[in-house]
């Protein structure tokens, strides 16, 4: 009999058990479907614990209905949504709803930084990001407005962390889940001591976070009450893995410099993994990769693929596919088929969401003409998205010195064979789709085994484990025309614009102006 593994992928809408044996292929999945967030005020984002755990229980208890049993599974891992936090008491009892990583509240930027540091982040235009990324912090919020439960906090979780402690009953963490506002050294790979600036930015209390271990290592042991609640074997060894994200980038294959994974997510991102340390922007750290003692230097298009979902909403895509007897990604492939390359000069910038290096940023559409229908519009927001990717993907390869030579693809976006063309011809690179779209519970799966001994090395397990379904070529048309929109109209819209994004933000207040 294979050996089998189990796979729970926890993210912002959905928590999935996912079935994989060693040689990569996936047996057989269950999702439990949730509600992103609750709002309780206005820009909040959080979610009761008890409905991961709840989730998490009743997609295992799926599969053990599905299969009859789940005495064969060898092993567990955890791969969650990053940058969602839990604080829980000394028996690891939530004190509060989780703070979910799209909730838009702010703290006060009142660290108390070294005045040289300071002088550094003035003197690099950091300034105000650093407040940000003050402002942004969960650990910080709960600090300043609900102290009484700072002070009850035994354990301040990623929501890896407090997973992992559910399934085993022990506080620790995979060094790769270690992504958010939190007192971290990613260069590192430790818990951030005096002297760097996120111990400065995030003073949480060293007592206070879970103990790190490596990828691959046992985290624990499954207990008898969580054995009961799944159906899986009481023991059974719990593995560390990394994020969704990381644990994507692994499940692509994406494991060398000349390789980058595209997530088509909420959030869209690129990323190499790398052995040495550099950041693609100055002061946005890489990230531990799954793969150990290697970094995933990435950019994010925070507003993403969520793009899409705004277009759905507010062009009624929705009800012309239930209209015409399709799903909604079989109407968006007609759009983008309907739309030449170019979208007929059409361009999207989407900056929907402001990132950190550039606060003052909206997003842009420029060129519309009585030719331009909503096809046109939909083809500009994913050639803008490419667009996005493909300046993104540059930074990595200058700050890197790096030369990506190919690129794989994962989540929901990729799902459409236009969008997969079309950010092909846009990076003028080959694209690989995976054979399973479940490409982040493939990446912990990888590490199970390897962390059970099944392979020798994450190489071979990759190797073996890892095959894709498609291959999109670059038309080389289409890349011939969009690197001259890119190079002639996207790379100098932003620049052009800045001023004028500034003077909105001083009228209009949005984005929110740090006045602190």
């Amino acid at each position: 009999m294979s050996n089998v593994v189990l796979a729970v992928d926890c993210g912002t809408q959905s928590l999935r058990a996912l079935l994989f044996d060693e040689k990569g292929r996936l047996l057989e999945l269950s999702r439990v479907m949730y509600e992103p967030f609750r709002q309780i005020k206005p820009g909040w984002a959080e979610q009761p614990p008890d409905i991961y755990v709840k989730s998490l229980c009743k997609a295992v208890s799926e599969l053990a209905a599905k299969r009859g049993s789940l005495s064969d599974v060898s092993a567990i891992s955890i791969t969650t949504q990053r940058a969602t936090v839990v604080c829980v008491d000394e028996t690891g009892n939530p004190l509060r709803n989780a703070i979910v990583w799209l909730d838009q509240r702010k703290a006060r930027p009142n660290a108390k930084i070294p005045w040289w540091m300071r002088i550094a982040h003035a003197l690099v235009g950091m300034t105000e990001s650093v407040k940000i990324a003050q402002m942004d912090a969960a650990c910080n919020w709960i600090m300043q407005c609900e102290p009484e439960v700072w002070q009850k906090t035994h354990k301040f979780l990623l929501l890896s962390g407090f997973l992992n402690y559910v399934l085993t009953g022990t506080f620790r963490d995979s060094v790769a889940s270690q992504v958010g506002h939190i007192p971290f050294n990613y260069k590192k790979r430790r818990w951030a001591q005096k002297g760097d600036l996120n111990w400065y930015l995030f003073p949480v209390d060293k007592s206070k976070l879970p103990e790190l271990v490596n990828v691959g290592e046992t985290i624990g042991y499954l207990t008898r009450e969580m054995a009961r609640a799944t159906g899986l074997k009481e023991a059974t060894p719990v593995i560390a893995s990394g994020t969704d994200k990381g644990c994507e980038t692994l499940g692509l294959g994406a494991i060398s410099e000349d390789c980058a994974a595209l997530s088509f997510g909420t959030t869209a991102t690129v990323q190499v993994t790398t052995k040495k340390y550099f950041e693609p922007l100055r002061f946005m750290p890489s990230y531990p990769a799954v793969l150990p003692d290697h970094y995933n230097p990435e950019v994010e298009i925070f507003s993403g693929y969520w793009l899409v979902e705004w277009f759905q909403r507010e062009f009624g895509v929705k009800s012309e596919s239930a209209r015409n007897g399709e799903n909604v990604w079989q109407t968006l492939d007609r759009y983008l088929l309907h739309a030449p390359a170019g979208s007929v000069g059409l361009v999207v910038q989407p900056y929907w969401s402001p990132g950190l290096k550039i606060p003052e940023a909206r997003g842009s559409m420029i060129g519309f003409g009585s030719v331009h229908t909503r096809e046109h519009v939909y083809k500009a927001v994913v050639e803008g998205l490419g667009y996005a990717l493909y300046d993104g993907l540059k930074k990595i390869e200058r700050a890197g010195k790096v030369k990506v030579k190919k690129a794989m693809v994962a989540g929901g976006g990729s799902t459409s064979e236009q969008v997969c063309q079309i950010t092909s011809d846009i990076l003028g690179l080959p694209i690989y789709r995976g054979e399973t779209h479940e490409a982040a519970g493939l990446g912990a799966a990888i590490a199970t085994f390897v962390g059970l001994g099944e392979y020798s090395s994450f190489e071979k397990a990759v190797k073996s484990m890892i095959r894709y379904g498609k291959k999109f070529d670059p038309i080389e048309k289409n890349t011939n025309l969009y690197r001259k929109i890119y190079n002639e109209v996207y790379d100098k819209i932003y620049p052009r614009l800045r001023k004028l994004y500034k003077a909105l933000r001083e009228i209009t207040n949005y984005p929110q102006k740090i006045i602190h």
